[in-house]
């Protein structure tokens, strides 16, 4: 198992609380960085090969990731094109994606309990995303809709006419089959050739689920505490509510 972690993003919008102009990735919670979290509990997981999609200020990423030395091995993809969606982040990984194998695939911008992670890596399905029911509703949070135990849409914002029996919200972390990450790596194709590359790449997720609902499983990380860090308000969330939380469980994280 591998994993692709797209991290090329600026976080433009963090700005008061990253004054320096970090990537977001560099953001540090609790004395170490988001990317570093990442790259360690992976190596503790056994994923050993990390394929990182940067873009924003590549050059230092490079130099952090040297500096670690609790990380698998990492393979670095540029994206010049970051600014774009992150549908092109993804593309810049085709070569990995058509490798063969289970590949996890994750946002770089999201603090987590690391027992998300742990039932990801755990699951039986090779096809399969993460849900947590525990969401405040809004047009923000990328929603799961689940009838009759399978996910039967995946988006922001909901045709107001599906039918489901629940909501949850995606961590952004999924895991992929061999067949799975290349059938996502033409999606991701066709969305470039068809003038589709500012879409973000989970509208070419949200294809592969449609097209097949019943090939996919999810796992549920309801009461785990995580966020993916994207506005102000974010920053201080995380370090005041999600990573003492986090401490609860595991004191040194």
């Amino acid at each position: 198992m591998r994993a692709i972690i797209l991290a090329a993003g600026r976080g433009s919008r963090l700005a008061e609380h990253n004054p320096e102009g970090r990537p977001k990735c560099l953001m540090e919670f609790g004395g170490r960085s988001l990317l570093e979290r990442h790259l360690d509990l992976l190596n503790q997981l056994k994923v050993r090969q990390v394929d990182l999609v940067v873009g924003y200020e590549a050059d230092q990423i490079v130099e952090h990731v040297g500096t670690l030395y609790s990380r698998p091995e990492v393979a670095f993809h540029f994206n010049p094109r970051f600014q774009q969606g992150s549908v092109i982040s993804l593309l810049a990984a085709k070569d990995t994606l058509l490798q063969g194998g289970d590949t996890l695939l994750m946002d770089a911008d999201v603090l987590y309990h690391p027992g998300i992670l742990q039932k990801l890596v755990d699951s039986s399905h090779s096809d399969c995303y993460l849900l947590d029911k525990g969401f405040v509703p809004g047009d923000e949070p990328v929603k799961i809709a689940v009838r009759l135990g399978m996910m039967v849409d995946f988006r922001k914002r909901l045709d107001p006419s599906l039918q489901y029996d629940y909501l949850g919200e995606s961590v952004g972390f999924f895991r992929f089959s061999g067949g799975t990450s290349a059938r996502l790596a033409d999606e991701c194709a066709r969305f470039e050739a068809e003038g589709l590359a500012d879409a973000p790449h989970e509208e070419a997720l949200r294809n592969l689920l449609l097209e097949h609902p019943e090939a996919f499983a999810f796992e549920d990380v309801s009461g785990l505490p995580w966020l993916e860090i994207d506005f102000p308000e974010d920053v201080i969330r995380a370090r005041e509510q999600i990573l003492p939380a986090i401490r609860k469980d595991f004191p040194g994280y």
